[in-house]
C-alpha cells in the first residue's frame, strides 16, 4: 500500500505551544505525574470564570441557536462589535464591516487564505503569537520576521522592520498588546507602523485580542484609528481572554480604510466564511452582552486583582533568579524571561523545556517556539494564583542552577 503522509503545504507549519512539549507531558500525565501546564493562556484551568450575564444570556438564546446563522454572523453580534469601535473613534465602522469567527484564530487563517498568494511575504513581529507564522506559510506566503527589541520594551525594531520590505511585501502584522511579551505599544510606536503601511502600500492586520488586560499605565491604542481612510486594517479581536471564555470560540475581524480597493479580497472573505456556514452561534449571543454594560476585566487588572499580581509578582520572581532577566509586561498574560547565554549555555531551548518538564513537572513554551532568533527565552503563563507561581518559579529556579557554569 502506497504510505500516506501530510500534505507539503505543512513543510514550514509550526505550532509549539501544543507541539513536541506537550506530548512529553501528556506521555508523562499517563505515568502518573501531575503537570503543571503554564504553556497556553487558557484561563479556565486556573478558576477565571465567565461573568454570570454572559453564561446566562447565550443559555437564553439556546433555544434559538439551532440552526445556521448568516456565514458573517448574527445581527447583533456584528452591531455590538461595530458600536464598540464607533465608540473607540471609528465612527465609520458598519455591521458589514464585521465578521464574526470560532475565535481570532479562525480569522486569522480564513484572511490569510484569502489574501495570500504563493510566494507573497507577511511582516511578522518577532517573537510572535506562531499562528500568524504558521498561517501564513499554509496559504503559500513567505513570514518574514521584524525583531522587537528587548532593550526598548520589547518594541518594534521600525528600522529593522523598514529595511525587510520587498517588492514582494504585501501586509504587516502587530500584535498589541503583544503574545508573548506582554510589550504595549505606545501611540508614537503605534502612528510609526501605520506610517510605514501606508509609505509602502501594506495592508495592517492587528492582532488586539488582549486589548482590555493593561496594567498600571499602559494605554491600548487601536491601529485602525491612525490607518484612516488610506490604509486596509483588519482588526482581530474576542471574548476568550478578557472574558475568560476561550472554550466559546467568540472573535471577530473589523476591516476599516479604503474597503472600496479591497472589494475582491472582501468578496473572497465573504467566500471562506459561506464554505464554513457560519461560527458557533451561541456564543455569537454572548458578544452583545460582553461588549455592553459593566467590563469585570477592571478588577482584576488594578492592584489588589488577580492577574495584577500574578503579573507583577512572576516578573519580580524571575529578576531574581541569577542569570535571568524579564522585562515586566504591560500587558496580556505572559512573561517571556532572557536565559543570560554566559550563564546557561542553551544550544537547543526546545531540549531545555523538556528536561525542565521532566525534571520539576513544569511545562513552559520554549523562545524559539514563537519565532525568536536565539534559544535564550522561554514563556510562562501567569495565570496561576500567587502561592502556586511562587512555587512554579522556584522549581523553575532550582533546575536553572543545576545548568549554571
Amino acid at each position: 500500500m502506497r504510505r500516506i503522509v501530510q500534505s507539503k503545504k505543512l513543510q514550514h507549519v509550526r505550532y509549539d505551544v501544543r507541539g513536541p512539549i506537550l506530548v512529553e507531558a501528556q506521555r508523562l500525565e499517563a505515568e502518573g505525574h501531575k503537570i503543571l501546564k503554564l504553556n497556553i493562556g487558557n484561563t479556565a484551568p486556573f478558576g477565571f470564570e465567565a461573568p454570570e450575564a454572559i453564561v446566562a444570556d447565550m443559555i437564553h438564546n439556546l433555544p434559538d441557536s439551532q440552526g445556521y446563522a448568516d456565514s458573517r454572523g448574527i445581527y447583533s453580534a456584528r452591531t455590538a462589535v461595530a458600536q464598540y469601535y464607533q465608540s473607540h473613534g471609528l465612527t465609520d465602522t458598519a455591521v458589514d464591516d464585521v465578521y464574526i469567527g470560532n475565535g481570532v484564530s479562525e480569522l486569522i487563517t480564513m484572511v490569510l487564505q484569502a489574501f495570500v498568494d504563493d510566494g507573497n511575504e507577511v511582516l511578522v513581529p518577532a517573537p510572535d503569537y506562531p499562528l500568524w507564522t504558521g498561517a501564513v506559510s499554509l496559504s503559500g506566503g513567505t513570514p518574514v520576521h521584524y525583531r522587537c527589541d528587548e532593550s526598548n520594551g520589547w518594541n518594534p525594531d521600525l528600522e529593522d522592520l523598514e529595511s525587510k520590505i520587498t517588492e514582494n511585501t504585501h501586509a504587516l502584522v502587530v500584535i498589541n498588546p503583544n503574545n508573548p511579551t506582554g510589550a504595549v505599544y505606545s501611540e508614537e510606536t503605534v502612528r510609526a507602523l501605520v506610517d510605514i503601511a501606508r509609505r509602502h502600500r501594506l495592508v495592517l492586520m492587528a492582532d488586539e485580542i488582549y486589548e482590555k488586560i493593561l496594567f498600571d499605565d499602559a494605554v491600548h491604542h487601536h491601529t485602525a484609528t491612525f490607518a484612516g481612510d488610506d490604509v486596509l486594517c483588519l482588526t482581530f479581536s474576542g471574548l476568550s481572554k478578557a472574558y475568560r471564555v476561550c472554550g466559546y470560540r467568540a472573535g471577530w475581524v473589523m476591516v476599516s480604510g479604503p474597503k472600496h480597493l479591497a472589494e475582491d479580497f472582501l468578496e473572497g472573505l465573504t467566500l471562506l466564511s459561506n464554505m464554513r456556514m457560519c461560527a458557533n452561534v451561541p456564543a455569537q449571543h454572548a458578544i452583545q452582552t460582553a461588549l455592553g454594560g459593566y467590563q469585570s476585566i477592571t478588577e482584576l487588572i488594578v492592584p489588589g486583582g488577580r492577574l495584577y499580581e500574578q503579573n507583577k509578582l512572576a516578573s519580580a520572581l524571575l529578576n531574581e533568579i541569577p542569570g535571568v532577566s524579564c522585562v515586566e509586561p504591560k500587558g496580556a498574560l505572559y512573561c517571556f524571561p532572557r536565559l543570560d547565554p554566559e550563564v546557561y549555555r542553551i544550544e537547543s531551548d526546545e531540549d531545555f523545556v523538556i528536561d525542565l518538564l521532566r525534571a520539576k513537572k513544569i511545562l513552559v513554551t520554549h523562545g524559539t517556539g514563537f519565532n525568536w532568533f536565539e534559544p535564550d527565552h522561554f514563556r510562562l503563563v501567569t495565570l496561576p494564583d500567587t502561592e502556586v507561581l511562587t512555587e512554579a518559579i522556584g522549581r523553575i529556579a532550582d533546575f536553572l542552577e543545576t545548568l549554571r557554569d
